[in-house]
């Protein structure tokens, strides 16, 4: 589309790092890594809703976590495909709004779940007798609803914001979508109030809550030393170590973009840490918190055993009616 046929509040996303070299072999590093986060997101999401084994606590919070997954990566991601492959980067302003929305949302509900998933996880290990009870489904289904509703608000007020911001000059965002920090850099006023309320936000949902992880993981860590097996020892810990490498991970960029001011860092940062939060964690949590877990592989083979398996009744039910059919074709000459 022709600079001429935008109209006035079109932004213009000058992509994924746009003055990288070599920009096929990028999109389709970042085609790849979808590829491989959609699939492992939706063959979790389909376990836990196919055995019965996992209909548990943690697996919920999981499937809740792997929905936000597959949403968050597919918010970002095909829009900037389509955008390389078309040569078309103008975004709407409505769009450019529903895409901040929905990023804030996702991104938000994810702080939010990994913190009742760390206490999902303390309460398991540090105090299994009560676990029935103070993770009972009604718990669960209030804590999900929480999360949503929690960030839904937050997101809300911090789409609302910035969108209303007047702009001069250029409206080009240097980024691959429309994220808060690249958006504030194009205002012409002073924003010093929203940042000061900005970071009020960001100790409220992500340095609050990767505090109450941190600390959920150390009392797990002590506990776990104080087993006598050491097989508990090392798998405990082993599974620990994970999950903080993906929650640091997660949170270390978001803090980084959020908790400083816009004109701090520089695009190329941004983009850096938005690669980690939005593409990269979305296809690491289902390997980290589920794929290597027992119980999930477990259920994927037994899924697959059935799918597979000569033995399964309705492969049986249908070989017989085949066989039926085919006798009776013989018998009538029918061949």
């Amino acid at each position: 589309m022709d600079q001429q046929n935008k109209t006035s509040t079109d932004f213009i996303l000058l992509g994924l790092f746009p003055g990288f070299k070599y920009p096929n072999l990028l999109i389709f590093t970042i085609l790849l890594i979808y590829t491989v986060a959609f699939a492992g997101n939706s063959i979790l999401l389909l376990l836990i809703w196919l055995d019965s084994r996992l209909h548990t606590p943690m697996y919920f919070l999981l499937s809740q976590l792997s929905v936000i997954d597959l949403a968050y990566i597919s918010s970002t991601v095909p829009k900037t495909v389509t955008n390389y492959f078309t040569g078309k980067k103008n975004i709407s302003y409505l769009s450019c709004a529903s895409q901040m929305f929905f990023f804030l949302i996702l991104g938000l509900a994810e702080c939010i779940l990994l913190t009742l998933m760390a206490y999902d996880r303390y309460v398991a290990v540090c105090n299994p007798l009560r676990y029935t009870v103070l993770m009972n489904p009604k718990v669960c289904l209030q804590m999900a609803v929480t999360a949503w509703t929690a960030a839904a608000l937050a997101a809300f007020v911090h789409t609302i914001y910035p969108m209303h911001f007047p702009i001069c000059g250029s409206r080009q965002i240097n980024h691959y979508f429309c994220e808060m920090p690249a958006v504030l850099r194009m205002s012409c006023v002073d924003t010093s109030v929203y940042e000061m309320v900005k970071f009020a936000s960001t100790i409220i949902f992500l340095l609050f809550p990767f505090i109450l992880i941190l600390a959920s993981y150390v009392l797990i860590f002590l506990t776990v030393l104080k087993m006598n097996s050491r097989k508990g020892k090392n798998k405990a810990l082993a599974t620990c170590s994970s999950h903080l490498t993906v929650v640091s991970l997660y949170f270390g960029q978001a803090i980084f973009i959020y908790m400083t001011p816009s004109s701090s860092h520089t695009p190329e940062q941004d983009q850096i840490g938005a690669v980690l939060g939005t593409i990269v964690t979305p296809m690491l949590n289902p390997i980290i918190y589920s794929l290597r877990n027992k119980e999930v592989v477990g259920a994927l083979q037994k899924c697959m055993g059935r799918c597979c398996n000569y033995e399964n009744p309705l492969f049986l039910q249908c070989y017989s009616q085949k066989c039926s059919i085919l006798s009776f074709k013989a018998i009538h000459g029918q061949f």
